[in-house]
């Protein structure tokens, strides 16, 4: 069974965003600004991938879904994000826990969708970086 974790959302997901609209308005109890430490931004085309990278962070926001709402809005996300399942080869993206740190600084465990191995691999290699880790500030 899966732990009903929020989400740390750093890309289309976050409140402005195209996929916000279409996938997490009105099925949330909590949107809050976060960081994620130990993780790197690369722009992709339209979209944005986090690797992890230790002495960097990224910004985004924990999203905590509404009562009742957490089952159908996982599966919902996951195809989004085409992620299939723990460690598969036809992953766009892997979901992982990872520590999300809140305004106050108080860490919290957080869903988060990584850019899967190969993917990642290719974007240390040539992929553009977006500077301070922020997608929504890119430009």
């Amino acid at each position: 069974m899966t732990a009903e974790l929020p989400f740390f959302v750093y890309g289309t997901l976050r409140p402005g965003g195209v996929n916000h609209a279409l996938f997490l308005r009105g099925r949330t109890s909590a949107e809050e600004p976060a960081r994620l430490p130990g993780a790197l931004l690369y722009d992709g085309p339209g979209y944005p991938y986090a690797v992890r990278h230790t002495g960097s962070e990224i910004v985004g926001e924990l999203v905590t879904a509404a009562p009742g709402a957490y089952g159908r809005l996982l599966a919902e996300l996951d195809r989004l994000e085409e992620y299939h399942g723990p460690g598969l080869p036809v992953n766009l993206y892997d979901r992982v826990r990872c520590d999300a740190v809140r305004p106050d600084g108080t860490l919290t465990v957080a869903w988060v969708y990584l850019a899967a191995p190969p993917l990642a691999r290719r974007l240390r290699e040539t992929g553009t970086e977006i500077a301070g880790g922020d997608w929504l500030g890119r430009r």
